[in-house]
């Protein structure tokens, strides 16, 4: 428990928290918006979702060479005030009579490029601010703020967009990036000068990332199973909403209130995540927890009105509640292994797989939502998220207890 004396620890922690919120229910109220306002097909829904994640995909590796070359805390400060602006003009453009749904795909768009930049500097800058050994803890609190966004966002965007119009709520998110910014600008820990290249070259760099990554064979297992995992949950994404609106007939609030019940079981996660990696290792915990609580997600569609919600909802709980527990393990160890002057591109490397599948399965999730229906097409997501586990079970982490104690391993370790 070092990190709550840590000033600046707390100074990023507490940005993050007002972040994930704010960006928790926006990530709710413009589906919504599209959906209920807007009157989305399933194919424009996917073509939203995808929008939201598709720089992942388009920049995502110069991004990490980027963000290796300069300091991350400015950077993180430029994309949070942009977010802000972009999802500023969609009430404005609400109240003006002009919204329509090319907006919020450009905009969604748009703020997914500042988000790239954002979070290969975010988990870049981590380590140079709490120290190798406290990774685990750090990142266990931040994803706790995460998980607590997560419960509350979706239920007060739910309601939010009920009754006070879901184009008007999008301005939590805006004020969220915002009060982030405002934190991030009074940490006073000096960030260490970026590492120059003699010469240099852009596809050189980029490679130099991507064989640090896929060269490493635990690497390339945990890039395989949340790419798997994110490219069927991007399948979900385009279809959720319509699901819970139009299948199941629930009003926005409740709709919102499902959507957030996975926070309750993240919460949890993020709490008990340091005390499962002492339990049972901290890599091991990394293919152990998703094995037993990914498969309870199955239950989802089954969910009804009225006590019909609880089984369901109980198990995107667990659900999510795995998913933390091993974002948590797998982030902590890449981190632990890669050195400091490979971060940014390491982190770009796995997010332009991860991310980059997200937006591919969205546009598949939108195009089978039309063909074989809602229903069917989430059963297809459900499954095949849950068979991304066999990556990391049939992985070297299966001999390994704990995260290595050194700060880079052998390219094939």
């Amino acid at each position: 428990m070092a990190l709550w004396g840590h000033p600046d620890f707390r100074r990023l922690w507490m940005g993050d928290t007002i972040s994930q919120f704010g960006s928790s229910v926006g990530m709710t109220v413009i589906p919504l918006l599209a959906a209920g306002v807007l009157n989305a097909t399933p194919f424009e829904m996917g073509l939203l979702a995808a929008a939201s994640m598709i720089a992942f995909l388009l920049i995502g590796l110069p991004a990490g060479v980027w963000v290796d070359r300069m300091r991350r805390k400015p950077l993180m400060i430029a994309m949070d005030v942009t977010r802000a602006a972009l999802l500023l003009s969609v009430p404005v453009a609400w109240w003006l009579g002009l919204l329509d749904l090319p907006q919020l795909i450009v905009v969604s768009l748009a703020v997914g490029v500042c988000t790239v930049f954002f979070d290969v500097a975010y988990q870049s800058y981590l380590p140079s601010l709490v120290g190798r050994g406290q990774l685990l803890e750090g990142n266990s609190k931040l994803q706790a703020s995460l998980s607590v966004a997560e419960v509350s966002g979706p239920a007060i965007g739910g309601y939010a967009a009920q009754f006070l119009g879901a184009a008007n709520s999008v301005l939590a998110t805006g004020i969220g990036y915002l009060s982030s910014a405002f934190f991030l600008v009074r940490i006073k820990t000096v960030e260490p000068a970026p590492e120059r290249h003699a010469d240099p070259h852009l596809r050189r760099e980029v490679m130099e990332g991507l064989r640090f990554v896929f060269g490493n064979t635990t690497l390339r297992k945990i890039v395989a199973c949340t790419g798997t995992s994110n490219f069927f949950h991007g399948i979900q994404q385009a279809v959720m909403v319509l699901f819970l609106l139009q299948t199941v007939r629930l009003s926005e609030g409740t709709a919102g209130l499902v959507l957030s019940a996975g926070g309750v079981g993240g919460v949890l996660g993020a709490a008990f995540a340091n005390k499962i990696g002492l339990a049972v290792g901290q890599a091991r915990m990394i293919w152990l927890v998703p094995l037993v609580t990914w498969p309870l997600t199955l239950a989802l569609p089954f969910i009804s009105d009225g006590w019909g919600l609880v089984l369901p909802m109980a198990g995107l709980a667990v659900n999510v509640f795995g998913i933390v527990v091993y974002n948590i393990g797998q982030v902590s160890y890449r981190q632990a292994i890669c050195p400091d002057h490979l971060l940014g591109r390491m982190n770009a490397s796995i997010r332009w797989v991860v991310w980059g599948t997200t937006p591919l399965g969205a546009l598949l999730g939108g195009g089978l939502g039309s063909w074989i229906g809602i229903v069917p097409t989430l059963w297809v997501s459900l499954i095949g998220s849950i068979a991304g586990v066999a990556w990391v079970l049939f992985s070297p982490l299966r001999t390994m207890r704990d995260l290595p104690a050194v700060t880079s391993v052998d390219a094939h370790g």
